[in-house]
């Protein structure tokens, strides 16, 4: 089947500029003095306009040419998210280079590894602790000609020729632009919309991570399409609190401000985002599903201590949300008794969890139970969500807060197709397809149909009106030893939506019957057993207690009740492992990595047959 010609043409360019160097140059200079950035510096949130957005960029394009550095050559980031990084980010881009990130939860060996593979000969690290990994595994990665560190705490009297710090390249890049100025400028109109914008490794769960090229053209559509679905404002405040290595964060907290003239606040750490989102109360902010479940957990457990006159106050204000949610043309009654939920409950909810000024707020990156989207409702909060991956660019398809259709993520963004091939497995094609993976054409061809789709790997339907349904990834499909095919994201989906399960992985390929492998949630596994003095010395041991197996056996049966007989858990273990982002088992958007789970807990899954 050909692929349709549908005319994109006008997705192609945003207020008249074709890259997105251009657009931002365009930006810092009509905005000047006016806040683009706020961070917090020693417990005070510090506000940083558009025109240190430029000139800090500006200094460190200017030293990296100086340093040799090429268009089409990357750069490598490694900081947690903060301002830095994103003039390094726009500074690499607009000289033609290829800014690209690396997970603080990287070993030294992934950083050697991306290293050798993008080619690039400048790092970027945040503090001593990233330049450790550098340090353990430099002769791996003899490519690397310069680190460049942000941070000068504890290297007091560090010294290496290959390293210098960032306030020395800023110096470097001031006395270039002194001795040579606008060649930075020039630079920026050198940049064509098919040149790479920034690489994005995939998170490597099949394998060595692949190095995807998104362009300029791919955001700049995304840009323009997504303007016409999702509404960013000028005087609106976002949190950037996901890794800037990824995507979807790229696009929220880079892109889309550029684009609409949005501050950033960055968050301080990912241990501090729930702090942090009651302190700037964003006006719309997107997360991956372990956020929106942990907010969750979090009400559930504040309503379980609220004594049973506010339980009830709770559970009543919850009901009356639900329904004025859900009704098309709520009559006197439901609007009287709505006003007065959200004066005495819902309203002091929202504003104690920083989501009292959301719009809108965007779940993706994985499913998310359609229960929570409701329950956020409820709360007077719209949740929507949408889908993509880093090879569309980030976003291909979205519901909007005026048509939220949940179960499903939503209708293609304009200039994007979509269509299902005999396998089941959704193509899409459009501008918001990358531009390959790096140095990789091989993997490129088997991602590429022969007319230019991309397969995404992902099994899905399209409805009547367009919408798209995710049943799960064409890789994880159960089919069981009775032969029956066996999506299991949707049923890990009903798990989780549960206050006590962090995540689950649902087991039975070519097996008799489905098993589940659960990690519990720490926290609020933590106080139930305190609540019941039920004793335990560490994680471990709280796993292995009876009550804590009985009380996840109850959200497994509750689970199960919604499901046919053969997609039935029958059994299931508890990972006795506390696990953080720093372990191999999880992604940088904490899922569990299904073959690498599978692989380690061997021993419990065979327990269960």
């Amino acid at each position: 089947m050909e692929m349709s010609r549908v005319d994109t043409s006008q997705y192609l360019s945003f207020d008249g500029h074709e890259t997105i160097t251009s657009l931002w140059a365009d930006r810092c200079a009509r905005y000047g003095d006016r806040v683009a950035h706020r961070e917090k510096e020693l417990g005070i949130w510090q506000a940083y306009s558009w025109r240190d957005y430029y000139d800090c960029a500006r200094k460190i394009g200017r030293a990296l040419m100086a340093l040799g550095v090429k268009k089409g050559e990357p750069v490598l980031i490694l900081a947690e998210d903060r301002r830095e990084w994103l003039y390094i980010d726009l500074a690499s881009a607009s000289i033609g280079a290829i800014p690209a990130g690396v997970y603080t939860t990287d070993s030294a060996a992934q950083l050697a590894y991306l290293a050798n593979d993008s080619g690039a000969r400048v790092l970027f690290v945040e503090n001593d602790e990233q330049l450790d990994k550098y340090l353990e595994a430099r002769d791996r990665m003899e490519g690397i000609q310069k680190v460049v560190v942000m941070e000068r705490e504890g290297l007091a009297s560090f010294s290496d020729p290959k390293v210098m710090f960032l306030d020395e390249l800023y110096a470097m890049g001031e006395t270039e632009e002194t001795r040579e100025p606008g060649l930075f400028e020039e630079a920026i109109k050198a940049v064509r919309p098919e040149d790479p914008r920034m690489l994005i490794y995939t998170s490597g769960t099949t394998g060595p991570p692949k190095g995807a090229m998104i362009t300029h053209r791919n955001m700049i559509f995304q840009m323009r399409s997504g303007s016409e679905c999702l509404e960013f404002l000028e005087s609106d405040n976002l949190l950037c609190f996901l890794p800037l290595c990824h995507v979807l964060e790229r696009i929220v907290s880079v892109e889309a401000p550029i684009a609409n003239g949005c501050i950033v606040n960055f968050a301080e750490s990912p241990e501090t985002v729930f702090d942090n989102l009651q302190e700037v109360s964003p006006d719309s902010f997107s997360g991956v599903p372990r956020i929106w479940e942990k907010i969750y957990s979090r009400v559930m457990i504040l309503r379980s201590e609220a004594g049973p006159i506010g339980a009830r106050a709770f559970d009543w204000a919850l009901a009356v949300g639900h329904r004025y949610a859900q009704a098309e043309n709520p009559g006197a009654g439901l609007r009287l008794a709505h006003a007065v939920a959200d004066f005495t409950v819902l309203a002091n909810l929202r504003r104690m969890l920083g989501l009292a000024n959301a719009r809108r707020v965007t779940s993706g990156a994985a499913p998310i139970s359609p229960d929570l989207i409701h329950w956020f409702g409820a709360l007077g909060v719209p949740l929507i969500e949408g889908y993509g991956m880093t090879e569309t660019a980030g976003i291909a398809t979205v519901n909007t807060v005026e048509d939220n259709r949940i179960g499903t993520v939503g209708t293609a963004i304009p200039g994007v197709e979509m269509r299902i091939d005999e396998t089941g497995e959704l193509l899409i094609g459009g501008p918001c397809v990358f531009g390959g993976y790096w140095n990789k054409p091989e993997k490129t061809a088997e991602t590429m149909t022969e007319d230019g789709w991309l397969r995404t790997g992902d099994v899905g339907r399209i409805g009547n009106d367009g919408a798209l349904t995710i049943t799960g990834r064409l890789k994880d499909i159960i089919i069981t030893a009775g032969g029956k095919n066996i999506t299991p994201a949707e049923i890990e989906s009903k798990l989780k939506f549960s206050p006590y399960v962090s995540d689950a992985v649902v087991i039975g390929d070519r097996r008799k019957y489905l098993t589940c492998l659960i990690m519990i949630d720490q926290e609020n596994v933590e106080k139930f057993a305190q609540d019941r003095q039920i004793p335990f010395s560490d994680f471990a041991s709280l796993t292995r207690a009876p009550e804590v197996r009985d009380l996840i056996g109850g959200v497994v049966a509750e689970a199960n009740r919604q499901f046919a007989q053969v997609e039935q858990i029958k059994d299931f273990r508890l990972i006795d492992i506390l696990l953080t982002a720093e372990d191999e088992e999880l992604t940088p958007t904490m899922k569990l990595k299904r073959n690498f789970v599978n692989q380690r807990h061997a021993a419990l899954i065979d327990e269960m047959y």
